[in-house]
């Protein structure tokens, strides 16, 4: 005891010196130029990162308390913003229910099965696995496809789902599936769920693609009995960069979504049944121009984005455990 104790004593003495030692700025000039060619080559992506996206949320949480009209200067009022926004605002708390309920379905939906539906597929032939891949991802890069659902849920007794429900007896008049605020939640939905097999999915059949099937036969020998155990302990581990980056995607586009209620239920939509933060971002920031309103709601956006991705992270480092 009195040995480890030693040891102990020694590493809480020995550390900050050795911390500090390394960040004394001559030991910090001889890094950078020790790896000065990585720094160049990552210097243009740095530069557009930093000026088009974390200068951007600086500026936008920095509007966020001043009145800005886009005519006059941007002058200082402090919380009133976000005061009027919790307080003041019902259509903003109806766009943060609708954005919540749309982010809670489709969100963890879409996520599992993007990595379902990648996990089967990795385990057909290859010319086979390439084919279904770009089945399964084409819905999401489809151009005009908002056009193809209009159709689809069209109100009279053309639409597909109208003509469908009426020849079979089920209904006698059409549904207006799009104008009825009972329904429209659901159709966007619908229509999310179906385009959400994207960019994680693609990085789901990548991470799969690159694992270690020496882990596997290792497995194997140290008692993994079945495929839902070699995907906990095994597969899943060996793929949280991959989880983490289709969470983060994920997570965006549910909270981020905007373009199909704009696209389906109009804008805005029917007793604001499809109205979502984004799209209310869109009503001050565009058509009202009060944008240091407009930048209260994105930075509200931002935080629970933000917050959402931290946790998410914590549950993805549990996997495997």
């Amino acid at each position: 005891m009195r040995d480890l104790q030693k040891r102990i004593d020694r590493t809480r003495t020995y550390l900050p010196q050795k911390v500090k030692k390394y960040f004394q700025w001559p030991d910090v000039k001889k890094e950078i130029y020790k790896n000065r060619y990585y720094y160049v080559l990552m210097a243009p992506y740095m530069i557009i990162f930093f000026t088009f996206v974390v200068l951007p949320v600086i500026a936008s949480i920095g509007i966020s308390f001043t009145y800005f009209n886009m005519l006059e200067l941007p002058r200082f009022i402090g919380w009133q913003n976000y005061s009027r926004l919790f307080l003041n605002d019902d259509i903003f708390l109806i766009a943060l229910r609708n954005t919540f309920y749309f982010a809670i379905i489709t969100g963890p939906v879409s996520y599992f099965a993007c990595f379902i539906f990648a996990w089967i597929i990795n385990e057909l032939p290859p010319k086979l696995r390439a084919f279904m891949t770009l089945v399964f991802y084409a819905p999401s890069i489809s151009g005009n496809v908002y056009y193809i659902w209009q159709i689809i849920f069209s109100g009279d007794r053309y639409g597909f789902i109208n003509g469908l429900l009426i020849r079979l007896g089920i209904i006698l008049e059409p549904v207006q599936w799009l104008k009825d605020e009972r329904y429209i939640m659901t159709v966007l939905i619908v229509v999310q769920l179906w385009m959400s097999l994207g960019t994680s999915f693609l990085a789901f059949i990548a991470g799969l693609q690159s694992l270690d099937r020496s882990l596997i036969e290792a497995g194997a020998v140290d008692g993994i009995k079945n495929r839902l155990q070699e995907l906990w302990y095994i597969v899943l581990p060996s793929m949280r960069p991959q989880l983490l980056f289709g969470a983060v995607m994920q997570i965006t586009n549910s909270l981020a979504v905007a373009d199909i209620s704009v696209a389906l239920a109009g804008f805005p939509s029917v007793n604001y049944a499809g109205h979502t933060v984004v799209t209310h971002l869109m009503d001050y920031g565009t058509i009202r121009f009060e944008m240091g309103y407009a930048s209260a709601i994105a930075t509200v956006l931002f935080v629970i984005m933000l917050g959402t991705n931290l946790l998410t992270q914590k549950m993805i480092r549990k996997i495997g455990g």
